[in-house]
């Protein structure tokens, strides 16, 4: 029978599988090599790495897969809810912010499109703040379940999480607004889920606005992205060019899109298009149809996850699988308005479609884990042994 689990993972694969079909497309380019060097070693070597680029996502959407299915395995509560040095949890998270704080070292974080969000290790490159994302979910959640006595309290219970969140948004602001907003939105909701006080996380709004807005005015080029959001047309060769070019790309692809491999954004007009912008390539090659069908993937997964999040007995896995889905289903809201010009641009990816290695996996992990809830909720009831809700005591 088929089960929530089965049916979320299922989605991830779908999504994943239009991921590699949509960056090879993408990824397209006219070129020629000539004959006199077609067969000599820099051609072959040419010709091998083009190769390697374009079995890359490949590669990368089978790891997923292995990653997701591996994780709906493992009982997430077990591994988080030692207590002491046996818990990996701290280490984590030190290892996670030290990776961000490495990023902003000159020489050590490697620059890709002006920002100093990525290390590479040889030939591997990743995002620390990636990492960051989820680990302060988990982080989040094991500090309501053991704290859910006290978390209406602002300095027993709230206080030492939003101080571990502030720290992390604040390393990753520097490079990133787009993930230090997002991890915060989804503390702030967790938070509020794991019994903090509305009226306490209000208070925090005005705080947040304005370290949100003094991140903005002090770099020019988000300052460049407000303007070119209210009249991209005042400057359409520079900041105006991204809004642009993907309203194009949306409007030549009408209800069924130029078809797969057909559209012209991608030579050369649309930047990003495999990564930040894949969602306008998919408007147009498939069309309203084809981005209805992406749009329903995520909207299926959003339902279906919050079913094992209802389901789930312990506050923990809870709050887990909340935060998971959560993040999945922010960001890929954030990137699609970021498409349609509904909000100011943003770099920020499409889960499980966008081209990245280290994103596809950590969303697929993070996936894997929240069906995991929902194998454990059934092997309970078959056991008749339900998860103890209190699993965390404060």
């Amino acid at each position: 029978m088929l089960r929530s689990a089965h049916i979320l993972m299922l989605c991830a694969i779908a999504l994943l599988c239009i991921g590699v079909v949509m960056v090879q497309s993408a990824g397209m380019r006219i070129g020629t090599i000539s004959p006199d060097t077609a067969n000599d070693v820099t051609g072959a070597w040419t010709s091998f790495m083009t190769a390697s680029a374009q079995s890359r996502p490949v590669i990368y959407a089978a790891i997923a897969i292995v990653v997701m299915l591996i994780a709906s395995r493992i009982n997430v509560r077990q591994f988080f809810t030692s207590r002491g040095l046996s818990n990996p949890l701290p280490w984590l998270i030190l290892g996670a912010l030290s990776l961000v704080v490495l990023t902003l070292v000159p020489g050590v974080g490697k620059n890709v499109n002006g920002a100093s969000r990525w290390l590479a290790v040889g030939p591997i490159s990743f995002q620390p703040s990636e990492i960051v994302k989820w680990i302060m979910i988990i982080a989040i959640a094991y500090w309501c379940a053991r704290k859910r006595g006290v978390m209406h309290k602002f300095t027993f219970g709230l206080l030492p999480p939003l101080l571990l969140v502030g720290t992390a948004c604040m390393l990753i602001v520097i490079e990133d607004l787009g993930t230090a907003a997002l991890i915060g939105a989804v503390a702030i909701a967790m938070l509020f889920a794991g019994g903090a006080r509305l009226w306490q996380l209000a208070l925090l709004v005005p705080l947040a606005l304005g370290g949100f807005v003094a991140a903005i005015m002090q770099s020019p080029y988000r300052i460049k992205r407000l303007t070119a959001f209210v009249d991209p047309w005042a400057d359409p060769a520079g900041s105006g060019f991204h809004p642009i070019q993907s309203m194009i790309a949306i409007a030549q692809g009408g209800l069924y899109g130029r078809g797969l491999g057909g559209g012209i954004q991608k030579f050369g007009y649309l930047p990003e298009d495999t990564t930040d912008f894949i969602f306008a390539i998919i408007c147009e090659e498939l069309g309203i149809a084809g981005a209805a069908v992406v749009v329903t993937l995520y909207l299926i997964i959003l339902f279906v996850g919050l079913s094992i999040v209802r389901e789930c007995k312990d506050t923990f896995g809870r709050l887990v699988a909340l935060g998971f889905l959560l993040t999945i289903g922010i960001q890929a809201l954030i990137n699609i308005a970021v498409v349609t010009v509904m909000v100011p641009t943003k770099g920020i990816a499409l889960p499980l479609v966008s081209s990245g290695g280290t994103g596809w996996i950590l969303t697929a992990l993070a996936i894997g884990l929240v069906a995991s809830l929902d194998n454990a909720h059934h092997l309970a009831q078959e056991t008749g042994l339900e998860a103890n809700p209190n699993l965390l005591p404060a």
